[in-house]
C-alpha cells in the first residue's frame, strides 16, 4: 500500500466534492472550481469530511498512480478552499516587470523585452517593478508560470543577476583573480 495513498483527505467547510461517471472528480469551493479524471483502477469513497482513495489492483501502473490521484485530489482541495501562490523576485540594474493586460512585460537586459502571455484562471501582481506574485487555484499552473518566467533568465552565480524564487539562495562564485 502507497504511504500516501492510503492518507485521508480532509474536506474544509465549504468544499464539495463530487465524483461523476467515469471518474470525473468535481471539487468545488469559495475560489473556485476545479475538474479532473481519475486513472483505471483508482476509485474514491466520500465519508462526510474525509476522502478515501483506493486502488482496485496492484498492478504496477495502479500503484504507481494511487499516491499521485491522492495529492492532486489534495491540491485540488487546498486551491478551492485557500489557492496557491509563488512570488519571483528580480535582480540587476534595469530589469524590471509589469503587467499590460493579459501579459507580462519582462526587461531582462536583453535587447527586446519579453512578454509571456499570463494563462486564464491566474493573477499576476508586480510590486516595485522587481517582485512578482501569481495566485491562482491551480497548483501546476501557479508552478508553470513561474517556472517559465524564471527561464527568461535564471540566476547567474557570478553577480546574481536574474529572476530568482522569493527566498531562493544563489551559490556565489568568485570572479577571476588579479595577480
Amino acid at each position: 500500500m502507497s504511504r500516501v495513498g492510503k492518507q485521508l483527505i480532509s474536506l474544509p467547510s465549504k468544499v464539495v466534492l463530487k465524483v461523476g461517471g467515469l471518474g470525473q472528480v468535481d471539487v468545488e469551493g469559495p475560489k473556485g472550481k476545479l475538474s479532473w479524471g481519475l486513472p483505471p483502477g483508482i476509485t474514491l469513497k466520500i465519508d462526510g469530511t474525509t476522502v478515501v482513495v483506493s486502488r482496485t489492483n496492484d498492478e504496477r501502473t495502479t500503484r504507481a498512480m494511487h499516491g499521485t490521484s491522492q495529492r492532486l485530489i489534495t491540491n485540488m482541495v487546498k486551491g478551492v478552499s485557500e489557492g496557491f501562490k509563488k512570488d519571483l523576485e528580480i535582480q540587476g540594474v534595469g530589469f524590471r516587470a509589469a503587467v499590460k493586460a493579459n501579459f507580462v512585460d519582462l526587461s531582462l537586459g536583453q535587447s527586446h523585452p519579453r512578454l509571456h502571455p499570463i494563462p486564464e484562471g491566474l493573477k499576476v501582481v508586480v510590486t516595485d517593478n522587481t517582485k512578482i506574485s501569481i495566485e491562482g487555484i491551480d497548483k501546476q499552473k501557479v508552478g508553470q508560470l513561474a517556472a517559465d518566467i524564471r527561464a527568461y533568465y535564471p540566476p547567474e552565480p557570478y553577480k546574481g543577476k536574474g529572476v530568482r524564487y522569493a527566498g531562493e539562495q544563489v551559490r556565489r562564485k568568485a570572479g577571476k583573480s588579479v595577480k
